[in-house]
């Protein structure tokens, strides 16, 4: 039997406590009376049931739905923390053990991040936040498609790998979100682009280019008018400090500048941004 997964097995006899089913070869495996899932059965019946351990370490079956199966990926939530390593609820009677060294960065207690599920060295199930090799590329996705995903991993240059749909490679690049971002958490991008080898580039700007600079140039001019006609930023503005007030890339804001110039709205020197009366 395959444990940490779906097995079709045949119900073989009906006990006080549940039912006992096999497979081929004739190994048994308890299906008890709780975890038939309010569904009816009967001695010659061939069921999909999961197999895992209870809390007792007994290998038992299963026809409730787990969260997540062996070799493949799932958003779950740590319910504890302890000397042994971090525990995650897979939506079953016991929760599964993510081991200390397989903690790429630190988990939270009530935290939710991607994981996968394998079965250890003892015979035991184990969930592991190491999720590349399960990460697929994209071949249903468009540019231009508004997804959701996890972050699953940072490069070394601040870039944010994240699961779009739990289940694509995608890449958000550090000048493409403005926030502190931390592992685990869900984000709705927009796929701005996708390179050869099927990877997804995002950009956490739902709009458009044209549609975010003119949410820009709103936010200039209603902080011109709140300051009397004058904010002290222009295209000579750090890129910090742009992050700070207007939550963009200076790139995006010099090209809102730009646009509101050309309407003959502001006029700018090296002290900030004026608005034409």
């Amino acid at each position: 039997m395959n444990l940490g997964k779906f097995n079709n097995l045949k119900v073989d006899r009906k006990v006080e406590f549940g039912y006992y089913l096999i497979d081929a070869d004739g190994n048994d495996v308890l299906l008890p009376k709780k975890s038939l899932n309010n569904k009816k059965i009967a001695v010659g019946d061939n069921v999909d049931a999961f197999i895992y351990r209870d809390s007792s370490d007994r290998i038992i079956a299963t026809l409730k739905e787990p969260l997540l199966t062996v070799g493949k990926i799932g958003y779950l939530k740590v319910t504890d923390i302890t000397k042994f390593g971090a525990f995650v609820s897979i939506g079953l009677e016991r929760d599964v053990l993510v081991p200390f060294k397989q903690q790429t960065f630190k988990l939270v207690k009530g935290g939710s991040y991607l994981f996968s599920l394998y079965v250890d060295k003892t015979g035991r199930l184990a969930a592991t936040p190491k999720v590349d090799d399960f990460i697929k590329f994209a071949t249903d996705i468009a540019v231009g498609d508004i997804v959701d995903g996890y972050v699953y991993g940072f490069s070394s240059v601040n870039s944010a790998y994240v699961a779009v749909k739990g289940l694509y490679k995608g890449i958000l690049v550090h000048n493409e979100y403005f926030d502190t971002l931390h592992h685990g958490q869900k984000l709705t991008v927009r796929v701005k682009k996708i390179y050869e080898d099927g990877t997804l580039s995002l950009t956490t700007r739902i709009n458009s280019l044209k549609d975010e600079r003119l949410l820009i140039e709103d936010k200039i001019l209603n902080l011109l008018k709140e300051n009397d006609g004058f904010i002290p930023f222009c295209d000579a503005s750090s890129p910090e400090e742009i992050k700070e007030v207007f939550n963009c890339s200076k790139n995006y804001f010099k090209k809102a500048l730009g646009g509101l110039m050309k309407q003959r709205l502001i006029t700018q020197d090296s002290e900030g941004t004026y608005l034409v009366k």
